[in-house]
């Protein structure tokens, strides 16, 4: 009985330990989440305002001439963003779920548990910044055009509510014909094809840097609910223990009380 005793005084100080780890982490998230809502709503509004310009300009028939806008042969391609970090609940994995609906696409990773699955060199989503994704983007865009890539995509996560989040994939080259038909008396100069073009890098570094932002507060929030949950389960599981343990100990006592009185009665 006293080793049953000695027992779950181990676990319930073990879980006590847990219980202050999750609480610790789900503070810690929680002050990233307002911060990460801010940068998602910024960059979600840059990216509004450019695939305006796109669409009113892949609604004239003249950029259809864009190689922007054809189909191409070779390889097709995805950027799969990831988080850095575990204990996230299941946003990593739904992440490699629709991912693996893929299996001959060539995987671009942005984020250390997708370098670490693929096993490559890591590239971590909170340190990747508009230089990276301009270089990222121009590099795809080029091999777009060289006919080494088909088709370029990108896995993210959709931030719907701190309960709610889910993994997406949009693809993003080659461009689609919009039906947009507020074109007013808009002139581009020198041409709309020309202006396209030039666009297209911009648009396209704005959705992979938005979609960067966005997953992250995916991911901090899921984190925060994860760890929320695990500080309940936790905390109930100190006060089943602690009910168990002072039953253990009464059940001792009692024992030791039997014990001395049927002593004394010799």
């Amino acid at each position: 009985m006293g080793a049953d005793i000695k027992s779950l005084r181990t676990r319930i100080k073990s879980v006590n330990n847990t219980l202050h780890l999750t609480n610790a982490m789900g503070l810690v998230a929680s002050s990233k989440i307002r911060k990460a809502t801010i940068a998602m709503n910024h960059a979600k509004d840059y990216v509004s305002s450019i695939e305006t310009i796109s669409s009113i300009l892949t609604s004239f028939p003249e950029c259809q001439k864009s190689e922007f806008m054809k189909e191409h042969e070779g390889e097709t391609r995805i950027i799969v963003i990831a988080g850095d970090r575990g204990l996230a609940g299941g946003y990593n994995v739904n992440v490699f779920k629709l991912m693996a609906q893929y299996p001959d696409a060539k995987i671009i990773p942005i984020g250390k548990k997708i370098c670490d699955k693929l096993k490559c060199e890591t590239v971590e989503c909170e340190k990747f910044s508009l230089d990276d994704a301009n270089r990222l983007i121009k590099e795809q865009c080029s091999d777009f055009l060289e006919n080494k890539c088909s088709k370029l995509g990108i896995i993210s996560t959709e931030y719907i509510s701190m309960m709610s989040q889910e993994p997406k994939l949009k693809w993003l080259l080659p461009l689609e014909k919009s039906d947009n038909k507020i074109k007013g008396s808009m002139i581009f100069e020198p041409d709309e094809e020309s202006v396209l073009n030039s666009v297209v890098p911009q648009l396209l570094t704005g959705l992979l840097i938005s979609s960067i932002k966005e997953s992250f507060l995916c991911e901090v929030a899921s984190r925060r609910m994860a760890m929320d949950s695990a500080s309940k389960n936790a905390t109930k599981m100190i006060e089943d223990l602690k009910l168990e343990y002072n039953r253990a100990r009464q059940t001792s006592i009692t024992q030791e009380l039997t014990e001395i009185v049927a002593g004394s009665s010799l």
